[in-house]
């Protein structure tokens, strides 16, 4: 288990940086890579995605300056950097002010994360009777208060993170799993 960071708080600025930089499909792949394997250069990176290490070193660069990765110093050495995933819990509060690019940019990006996430879902269904039990479905609805819905989602993301291990240092014979929570009225509100 990982003590929880602390909350990163995305502001519209932020959201417009993260749809600039995640929008790239390498740099989704290097995060992916270095959730899986901890630490890594720009050499060892390439190789895996297949890419020149002039064009890994910069996407490290720019994914180390959004904070989502971070430079192992004490291992760089000369030409050679080597890089760790930073452990984030990032938000987005509801109701966030933003001009209307950065809210265009909060659309884009979620767009993008729901592309894969329907993906995920179809393989999730997909696989479901052969994936030996890894595949898991589970839905349900609930009626809450915004207060029981806020604690929770509080509840939810304190067992998620019982269970987050470093990038590198996961379980033999244990996968890479997608979670996700969805929280949303099932009809359109009909209050003033």
């Amino acid at each position: 288990m990982v003590e929880r960071p602390e909350r990163r708080v995305l502001t519209g600025a932020d959201l417009k940086a993260f749809y600039k930089a995640l929008a790239n499909p390498v740099r989704r792949d290097i995060l992916s890579y270095l959730g899986k394997h901890g630490e890594a250069n720009s050499t060892s990176v390439a190789k895996a995605l297949g890419e020149s290490t002039g064009t890994t070193s910069y996407h490290l660069r720019r994914l180390a300056d959004l904070e989502l990765i971070a430079e192992i110093e004490e291992r760089s050495t000369g030409r050679e950097r080597w890089w760790k995933s930073l452990m984030k819990d990032i938000y987005t509060p509801p109701g966030l002010e933003m001009t209307p690019d950065e809210r265009d940019a909060a659309r884009k990006l979620g767009a993008l994360k729901m592309s894969h996430d329907l993906g995920l879902v179809t393989r999730a269904y997909a696989g479901y009777d052969s994936g030996e039990g890894w595949n898991q479905i589970f839905r349900a609805g609930l009626t809450l208060t915004k207060e029981q819905i806020t604690s929770f989602v509080e509840e939810y993301q304190s067992l998620l993170w019982k269970y987050v291990t470093e990038p590198g240092h996961h379980a033999p014979g244990s996968r890479a799993l997608a979670v996700r929570l969805i929280v949303v009225p099932e009809e359109e509100s009909t209050e003033d």
